[in-house]
Parts: structure tokens; C-alpha cells; sequence
């Protein structure tokens, strides 16, 4: 399948083999462990992430498939599905990073990666030094002798944000650190990271990838089988397995991903330029906007802007809060990627661990409103926005 372009591939998923056909629905296999006919088999196949299923926190059947098509949308070697993005992120960084090493993050992240970084900082004395993103002569002048990681987000969340991931990952890779990315608003079928150098993509498969709000999991794809091992080998220990009905909900969004992406990205576009010229709004994020400081990088690195942008008013919080408030069709609810449109401010929400200096180093304001544009029709939704700003 690997000849094949994203929209094909997203339809037609890995299968496990059968024998003399095979179901044109992944199955689920709601089983915790599997059985052997000899011993040595099993304790063989328990040291190996693509031997035998032997116990579901090291992988499983409807797992695997998740895995083995997340891996193929990305052009990756090997994938390892998690519990939550969050939990992918985590397995990832703990695998790779010891105390008294140095990370290097981009300084406009999600609320949740920030927060975890801190804490790595705080617990486990973990340097993080936070650089632009698309500065690779910053990068550069950052990297010290115990520097491990690049942390990257292919577009921030919420700032919409895009990383200079070719020059970023290609410095990464000359000093000999490895490069991450965050690649959940993109989705594989705005980019693929490994095409640009980076290491490791990581997803939160709860957004666009599952798509329909009723999925927490998170997955991360590895350019090197010896570095995916590696980190399999901790993250059986670890323990943040993806469930099997988790991923058969995952598998069944992805062969909608395609189609429902190209909606989100031209719904937000059409909001997005009309809620830039609202007088009651002040400022707009959104990478499809040239007034945008990442507007001509995204220009040549993606072939869409994406689903999500943020905007300020001209009221600030309270502005913000009266229109989340006025709002009839859009939901206020975390999280985004579903088929319907989301709103929340950052400040209270995604973002609602870090304090006033960090919030300004994000680009995060109190008044901020993030809106995650679902796939409904575009007249409706500026009919709501419009009555909501009015």
C-alpha cells in the first residue's frame, strides 16, 4: 500500500491474516491475553514488539492495526499506540530523557505538553530551554552537550503557530538530537513529519484521527525500528496501553480522516477570514491568514491551514465569555477534531496550569477564544458566530 496516496490508504486499513479471507471490518479482540502451545513461544515472544500477541499491555490484534495504518499514513517504520496523546507524549519523553539531560521545546505549545514539561523541569531536574520555532540558528546556539530532544508542533495549539519543521529537524539531526512533533492538527493528510527529518510524531488520536468524540488515545511513530524498541520496551513497563475498542473507533474515524479534514480546514478558512474583519475583534490566529507570522512557511509546507484557529476581542475575557455564551450551534467543550464545532477560552481551560509569565510566552491571553470548526455548513456556522459577536 505504500504506492498509494493518503486518501487511499486511509480507506483501505492493514487487516491481520486469516485464513482464505478476511473481514472487510477490523475486528475487535476484546482479549487481555493469548494463548500459547508451548512455553518457550511465549517467553520468546514477550521480548518482541512484532512476534506473537501475548498480553494486551504490550500490544493486540485490533492494536496492531491501529499501529501498522498510523505508521503507514506517516511513512513511518513502527508506531506504539497509547492510552491518551498525553500518555503517547509522556511514554516518549520518559523513554528518551534521564535526570540532567536538556530539552529544547518551541516556546507556543499546547497547555497540556507545557505543563508536563515543567514538571519534568521541577521532578526530575530536566533542563528545558524554549526556543521559536522556526529559528534554527536559536536552536542551534541552544543545544548543549546533554541535549537530547527537540520538542516541535507541526501547528501550536492555539496559536496556529507552524514549525519550520525541514531546517528545524535537518539542525536537530546534525547536532545528533533527536527530533519530536506534536502533529495533531495537521493530521498525515496536511503533513508527515518524518518526510521533514523528525524522529518521532506524536498524536493525540482523540482529535481529528478518531474524529467523532468518543475516543481518548494517543499514538507515536518512529522513523528508526531500534528507537521505536526501545521505547516499546518502556512503555510495556509503563503501562499506558491502548484499549482494544479504542482502537477499532480510531480505525473506523481514520478511513473518514481525508474527507472530513478537507471540510474542517475549509470551514475554518471561511470563518476565519470573516471574524478578521468583525470590528468587535481584535486579532485572529490562523497560519491561511497573511497577516499571520507563519503564513508563508505554511504556505509551502501544507496544502491547508487547518481546523482550528483563536481570536481575541476587543473586550477581552469578558467579551470572550459573553460570546462562548451567545453561541447556539458551536458547543462549549474541550478538546477538538470532532464533526461539530467546539469553542473554550485557553486561559481557563487547556492552558489553565501555567501561570501569567508562561500564558505570555505561549501567546495565550485571558480573553482568547479557540475555536475548533466542526464539519457542519459553513453558512450556518457564520450565522451563529456572526449573531454571537453582534
Amino acid at each position: 500500500m505504500s504506492d498509494f496516496r493518503p486518501e487511499t490508504r486511509a480507506v483501505h486499513l492493514p487487516q491481520p491474516p486469516v485464513e482464505g479471507s478476511r473481514p472487510i471490518g477490523m475486528p475487535i479482540y476484546q482479549s487481555a491475553g493469548f494463548a500459547f502451545d508451548d512455553p518457550e513461544l511465549m517467553g520468546v515472544a514477550m521480548t518482541r514488539p512484532d512476534d506473537a500477541f501475548v498480553y494486551g499491555r504490550d500490544t493486540n490484534p485490533t492494536v496492531r492495526a491501529l499501529e501498522l495504518a498510523v505508521s503507514g499514513l506517516e511513512g513511518g517504520a513502527a508506531a506504539l499506540a497509547a492510552a491518551s496523546g498525553m500518555g503517547a507524549i509522556n511514554t516518549v519523553l520518559l523513554a528518551l530523557l534521564k535526570p540532567g539531560d536538556h530539552l529544547i521545546a518551541q516556546r507556543s505549545l499546547y497547555g497540556g505538553t507545557a505543563t508536563m514539561l515543567n514538571d519534568l523541569a521541577g521532578r526530575f531536574g530536566i533542563a528545558v530551554t524554549h526556543v521559536p520555532e522556526n529559528d534554527p540558528a536559536a536552536l542551534r546556539a541552544a543545544v548543549r552537550p546533554e541535549t537530547r530532544l527537540v520538542y516541535l508542533e507541526t501547528i501550536s495549539n492555539p496559536m496556529g503557530l507552524v514549525a519550520d519543521l525541514p531546517a528545524m529537524c535537518a539542525t536537530a539531526r546534525e547536532l545528533g538530537v533527536l527530533s519530536v512533533v506534536d502533529n495533531t492538527f495537521a493530521t498525515p493528510v496536511l503533513c508527515r513529519p518524518l518526510e521533514h527529518g523528525a524522529d518521532v510524531v506524536v498524536h493525540s488520536a482523540t482529535k481529528y484521527l478518531s474524529g467523532h468524540g468518543d475516543v481518548i488515545g494517543g499514538i507515536a511513530v518512529f522513523a528508526d525500528p531500534d528507537l521505536y524498541g526501545k521505547v516499546w520496551h518502556f512503555a510495556t513497563e509503563l503501562g499506558a496501553a491502548a484499549a482494544p475498542f479504542t482502537a477499532w473507533l480510531t480505525l473506523r474515524g481514520i478511513q473518514t480522516l481525508p474527507l472530513r479534514m478537507e471540510r474542517h480546514c475549509a470551514n475554518a478558512d471561511l470563518l476565519a477570514r470573516r471574524i478578521a474583519e468583525h470590528p468587535a475583534v481584535s486579532a485572529v490566529h490562523w497560519p491561511g491568514l497573511p497577516a499571520h507570522p507563519s503564513y508563508e512557511l505554511a504556505a509551502k509546507l501544507l496544502p491547508a491551514f487547518g481546523g482550528v484557529f483563536s481570536f481575541e476581542l476587543a473586550g477581552g475575557r469578558a467579551a470572550g465569555e459573553a460570546f462562548m455564551r451567545s453561541v447556539r450551534l458551536a458547543r462549549i467543550a474541550p478538546s477538538l477534531g470532532g464533526v461539530e464545532t467546539r469553542v473554550m477560552q485557553p486561559a481557563t481551560t487547556s492552558h489553565r496550569f501555567l501561570g501569567p509569565e508562561d500564558l505570555a510566552r505561549h501567546g495565550v491571553s485571558e480573553g482568547m477564544v479557540r475555536v475548533a470548526v466542526g464539519i457542519e455548513h459553513p453558512e450556518d456556522l457564520w450565522a451563529d458566530v456572526a449573531q454571537a459577536l453582534g
